[in-house]
């Protein structure tokens, strides 16, 4: 009762920290204004720029008292991200030199992008969609609504449930299962998971789907509408390539915490490949920044069996929280294989709303990763001396900024000394989870 009355009492909101919108340069360039249509003062805007639906880069924008007007958009994109616009308005026949265009930048030729994604659509691979599910109904309920609405020929998807006895994963399942029906161009399985835990999730859908290409996206993500297009894409632009990852931005950014937490993960926009030619250049050890999210990745077929499967020390539902991603792409790395992180491979997701749950998240991360570094060693010794040379760069790459608000501060100390205690805790969990299952068959 006294909690309800707290928040009846609480003072309402007046700022809004920041308003999320896509800038597509074939449209006009919009007006931000400085107030919302809840009253809110807007003290950003987090602008995602697209040309032609390529994803071209993000702005972080201070919102005037006038708010932002379509010639003070203009001028941010020129400044921050002036190359890389014109560039693509010079391959669709725009002239780049003078500026921007306000009411839309209309092509006079197909722009290359569009081009591959038409020729890649005109022979599309077959894709599976993998998303594990724990107990959160609503979001996976906006997940699958963003999987049904992705312009792609055909593909499955298939919902791990590692909380299967409340129902309530089933029941969204076959909710967006009637939904595809109709089309018939997309399958809906459902697929309980025991033990519970997401690497357990995983495993048991690779072994689930022997020989396909598996795309990964979490729950709490939605999927641009052009997701499975440009997954597609990105295959056929590495054939080599073993794993595919893309960026994730956010959903929203309606709290100070959001903001902050958006900060600490701006994703790159520059695609970039890690393997064989590049280790000169990142070492397959240097973990952080990784070269992905297991929000939004791909595995080729045999991929993952190739590496031993997801750790099941590792990851939600262990002492180690998370980090079981970022196992499997070192071991790809480790093993020769190559990664391509595409921007255009992009999702959606909302980060935690408060600084307790960014301040969790960030130990979390920093816990996993100390994870991910004692499972490499007591997988092989001899990499210690590597590894080591890779902890100044993780570090720094970890280092939370000296403005932020003091709940954060030390929370990726606490999380990277807690590491080596969670993996071993972990693998005690599960021998005597596998002792047990002995015992009672």
């Amino acid at each position: 009762m006294e909690h309800a009355i707290r928040e009846i009492l609480r003072p309402v909101r007046l700022t809004r920290p920041a308003l999320v919108r896509d800038v597509e340069l074939y449209d006009p360039l919009p007006h931000i204004p400085a107030i919302d249509a809840d009253g809110r003062r807007v003290a950003h805007a987090w602008l995602l720029v697209r040309a032609f639906t390529e994803p071209v880069g993000a702005l972080l924008l201070e919102v005037p008292d006038g708010g932002l007007t379509p010639e003070a958009v203009a001028d941010a994109i020129d400044a921050r991200l002036g190359d890389a616009v014109r560039s693509r308005l010079a391959a669709a026949g725009i002239d780049g030199t003078g500026p921007l265009p306000l009411d839309g930048a209309v092509p006079h030729a197909v722009p290359p992008y569009l081009s591959e994604r038409v020729a890649v659509l005109a022979d599309a691979p077959e894709l599976t969609v993998v998303v594990c599910a724990h107990g959160r109904p609503d979001q996976l309920a906006r997940c699958l609504d963003g999987l049904l609405a992705q312009q792609y020929p055909r593909f499955r998807i298939l919902v791990v449930d590692s909380a299967p006895d409340t129902g309530e994963t089933a029941e969204v399942v076959l909710d967006a299962a009637r939904a595809a029906a109709s089309p018939g161009r997309i399958r809906v399985d459902y697929l309980r998971a025991d033990p519970p835990g997401r690497s357990h999730a995983r495993n048991r859908a690779v072994a689930a789907a022997p020989g396909e290409t598996l795309a990964w996206i979490d729950d709490d993500a939605v999927p641009d509408v052009h997701w499975l297009a440009e997954i597609a894409r990105a295959l056929a632009r590495h054939p080599d390539a073993d794993v595919i990852t893309g960026a994730v931005v956010p959903a929203e950014l309606e709290t100070d915490a959001q903001l902050w937490s958006q900060r600490l993960s701006e994703p790159s926009f520059t695609p970039e490949r890690f393997g064989p030619a590049t280790e000169r250049l990142r070492h397959p050890l240097a973990a952080v920044p990784p070269a992905g999210s297991g929000t939004n990745m791909v595995f080729r077929p045999g991929v993952i069996e190739r590496i031993g499967g997801w750790d099941v020390a590792l990851g939600a539902g262990t002492p180690a929280r998370r980090a079981e991603e970022t196992l499997a792409f070192t071991q790809v790395r480790l093993h020769g294989g190559t990664i391509a992180y595409e921007p255009s491979v992009l999702v959606r997701r909302v980060h935690r709303r408060d600084l307790a749950g960014l301040r969790a998240h960030l130990v979390g991360h920093s816990t996993g990763l100390a994870a991910v570094c004692t499972a490499i060693v007591m997988a092989e010794p001899m990499l210690i001396v590597p590894l080591l040379g890779q902890v100044r760069a993780m570090l720094r790459a970890l280092a939370v900024p000296g403005d932020a608000p003091a709940e954060l501060h030390g929370a990726t100390r606490e999380g990277l000394l807690s590491g080596p205690r969670a993996y071993l805790a972990g693998l005690r969990d599960e021998r005597r989870r596998r002792l047990a299952e002995d015992h009672f068959q």
